[in-house]
């Protein structure tokens, strides 16, 4: 019996042994195999410094958000951020064992293997949270064994290496949820305009829901699908006991309820191009597009608001007069036929009054058109095209044309009242706004442009037009200064004749009304914007001295050394044209325009900031006396209209052949700003009777009017050596309190009847 039984033993003994040594082998193997590919994975203690892609945002000098800048969204969260309810559904729809596991689920692994053998595909996983993250941050989504084997080891060493907390939080944060939001906060912020924290239970499970397939899983897209996925998820809390029975029913029951937060367009695309482009030079795109850095801007919210409106409904009344009435171009009908369901894409944006939107007409007859804008239809009469000058709306409209309107009223929340629509026409013709800070040289507000949309060049820094006769202030600035000329000199104002060169007919320069006025004073000549005058007086203090005077000033454009330049042949940027304006009402310190005051990275450590950048153009007595004269074209020249303003406003109109450029450049002690405007094809005209005074002047009043409207009076400082002089409209010595005598600003010792007093009549 002994015997026998020790044989069993020995019987019973040997395939265990062989188990084992096959165990021992086995094991050895797939050591050897994790150590052949540990030494090629990387080190999981980089995640302690690991710094996820943020937006990089551009905020205006009071914080307000204006751009931003990222190649995808994410709002990064600590674990206490995210709720109980988003963490169960992540846990229980994804890795129901992750509290408890090692970093990866043993119990699933031969089920996971046995489906794929069975099928002949690798469809079915195994992956936990730890597994997923491993592939999300160190490994590509190829579907193979050696990127599984990869998978096991790294979570093994997350696991040791950070808390469960941790690597759920890292999760969080890292997973992505479709239409470029990563993270379950911009998720949240996305989907339901609210934060993480906020979510109600059928919301979390959506979310966590969708990070299965979030291309195919879009709730904008499936809703259907989506909607199936989230109760497979809170089918998958209830069977883990996170929610009971009546509970996910209830959430069963929901919406998906949806409340997309769609960024606005920025109030200023043009100055956040600006920016950008600057960025990218001084750090490059990856730090612009994933460091998260916080770029504080000198731009004004409430001053870019009201560039905006000015620019547009300028270029909108400038078109009209330039171009007439244009029949509308573009039309939905297909084959014909109106497609069902009618939508264009802005029609998901809140209507207000006031707001042009597009719409599209559903039916025309002579004397009324229906047109729609999202759910609701308007009737319009002749009157609301009165502007076309047509009184049958067939000559304005045919079915399917969309166009772009005013809404002038809206229905009332109660179903009460209708819409009310004017037509618009979207300009062809182009304009821009510039202002900025006269102390400092920090941009205030920026237009480039009508629509950022169609074009982005932006007309405020890019573009070089003629100047026209906003260049007259440099010749004159330069006469005052380098040749002792004053507001009373007098400079004849008659015929001039240049002899042609060989080929070239003879050049007879003309003023703008075809007159002479014989010899007038320096004061009357530019307030009047003379041309005679201009061209003789750079004749006389020759071009190079005007050219230098308005490098001095700012300008870096081609300026060919020839007369016409005192007429504006040269070309500028309306930036260069502002900052030049601004150093007369600044005691003659030219600013350097700037957009960045202070740059700071993702930790809020500040890598640049920035302080104004000055040099000197003229001397303060020169600037304060075309400060005078700049403000005398606004009191008796030909930017009068400004005059009803009420406010000590400086500036120059500037005109170009046949009204192919239109120009106003203005200041006050405190603000300058200059308006442009023109069409992009510079042989094109504005119109007969378009000069700067008609095109460009209204939308800078439109727009000061604005910007100035709780500002005070400021007045320019008054230099040590300036002599207020009484003279009369000829610019002689006058008695004070006579007719036509006013105060007039001059250089001590230049002043009537003293010897360095300049007459350049001759």
């Amino acid at each position: 019996m002994l015997g026998s039984a020790a044989r069993g033993g020995v019987l019973y003994t040997r395939p265990v042994l062989t188990a084992l040594f096959a165990a021992a082998i086995l094991s050895g193997a797939l050591l050897g195999v994790f150590l052949a590919y540990g030494s090629e994975l990387p080190q999981v203690s980089s995640l302690e410094d690991f710094e996820p892609n943020l937006v990089t945002q551009v905020l205006a000098h009071d914080g307000t958000l204006i751009g931003e800048f990222s190649i995808e969204r994410r709002v990064p969260v600590r674990f206490a951020e995210i709720p109980p309810v988003m963490r169960n559904a992540v846990v229980a729809v994804e890795d129901a064992e992750f509290w408890t596991h090692i970093g990866i689920n043993p119990w699933r692994i031969p089920g996971a293997i046995w489906a794929n053998l069975r099928t002949g595909r690798r469809g079915q996983g195994f992956s936990t949270l730890t597994m997923q993250l491993s592939r999300l941050l160190f490994l590509t989504p190829e579907k193979t064994y050696e990127r599984k084997l990869k998978e096991i080891l790294l979570a093994f060493q997350i696991e040791r290496a950070f808390t469960k907390e941790e690597i759920f939080t890292l999760y969080c944060n890292q997973i992505y949820f479709g239409h470029g939001n990563y993270g379950v906060e911009a998720a949240s912020q996305f989907y339901f305009s609210k934060g993480v924290k906020d979510l109600a239970l059928h919301e979390a499970a959506m979310i966590a829901g969708i990070a299965q397939s979030p291309s195919r899983l879009s709730p904008i897209d499936n809703a259907r699908a989506v909607i199936a996925r989230r109760n497979l998820v809170l089918g998958r809390m209830q069977e883990e006991r996170y929610i009971s029975a009546r509970e996910a029913q209830a959430a069963r029951e929901m919406d998906l309820g949806l409340r997309l937060h769609r960024a606005p367009p920025s109030i200023a695309p043009y100055f956040v191009e600006e920016v950008r482009k600057y960025l990218e030079r001084e750090y490059g795109s990856q730090r612009i597009y994933q460091g998260g850095l916080r770029v504080h801007t000198t731009l004004d919210p409430g001053l870019q608001m009201a560039a905006n409106a000015a620019v547009h409904a300028g270029l909108r009344s400038l078109d009209r007069r330039a171009r007439g009435f244009v029949r509308p171009t573009e039309s939905v009908l297909v084959d014909g036929v109106l497609p069902e369901p009618l939508a264009l894409d802005d029609w998901s944006d809140k209507l207000l009054v006031g707001q042009i939107v597009r719409g599209v007409v559903i039916a025309v007859e002579r004397g009324a058109a229906t047109v729609r804008v999202g759910t609701h239809e308007a009737r319009l009469r002749p009157a609301d095209v009165a502007w076309t000058g047509r009184t049958a709306l067939t000559e304005v409209f045919k079915q399917g044309d969309i166009a772009p309107f005013t809404i002038a009223a809206l229905p009332a929340e109660d179903g009460s009242g209708e819409l009310k629509l004017t037509l618009e026409q979207d300009p062809a013709v182009e304009g821009a706004l510039l202002a900025l800070d006269v102390k400092t040289g920090a941009v205030r507000a920026m237009v480039g442009g009508y629509d950022y949309g169609r074009s982005k060049f932006n007309r405020a820094t890019q573009a070089r037009r003629q100047a026209g006769s906003t260049f007259k202030p440099f010749v004159y600035a330069a006469a005052i200064e380098a040749r002792g000329y004053t507001p009373a000199t007098t400079i004849l104002d008659a015929p001039l004749v240049f002899p042609a060169r060989a080929g070239a007919p003879a050049w007879a320069p003309r003023n703008y009304d075809g007159s002479f006025w014989g010899p007038i004073p320096l004061r009357r000549a530019l307030e009047n914007s003379r041309n005679i005058p201009a061209i003789r007086t750079l004749q006389a203090i020759g071009v190079e001295t005007g050219i230098a005077y308005a490098r001095k000033l700012g300008l870096q454009g081609e300026l060919p050394p020839y007369l016409p330049i005192a007429i504006g042949a040269g070309e500028a940027s309306l930036s260069e044209m502002v900052s030049a304006f601004a150093a007369f009402a600044n005691q003659g310190l030219r600013m350097e325009p700037w957009f960045v005051t202070r740059i700071t990275d993702r930790d809020d450590n500040v890598i640049e900031e920035n302080r104004p950048r000055g040099s000197e153009a003229l001397r303060a007595d020169t600037a304060y006396i075309m400060a005078s004269l700049l403000r005398g074209v606004v009191e008796r020249g030909t930017a009068t209209r400004a005059r009803a303003l009420g406010r000590p406003i400086g500036g120059k109109t500037g005109t170009t052949d046949d009204f192919t450029d239109g120009w106003f450049i203005g200041f006050e002690p405190g603000l300058a700003a200059g308006v442009w405007v023109g069409f992009d094809d510079k042989r094109k005209s504005l119109g007969r009777g378009q000069d700067g005074a008609r095109s460009a002047l209204p939308i800078w009043i439109d727009f000061w009017k604005q910007a100035m409207a709780d500002m005070p009076i400021e007045e320019y400082p008054v230099p040590g050596n300036i002599l207020l002089v009484p003279v009369d409209a000829a610019g002689r010595l006058g008695r004070p309190g006579a007719e036509g005598v006013r105060l007039e600003p001059f250089v001590a010792g230049s002043e009537p009847g003293a010897r360095r007093a300049v007459d350049a009549a001759e």
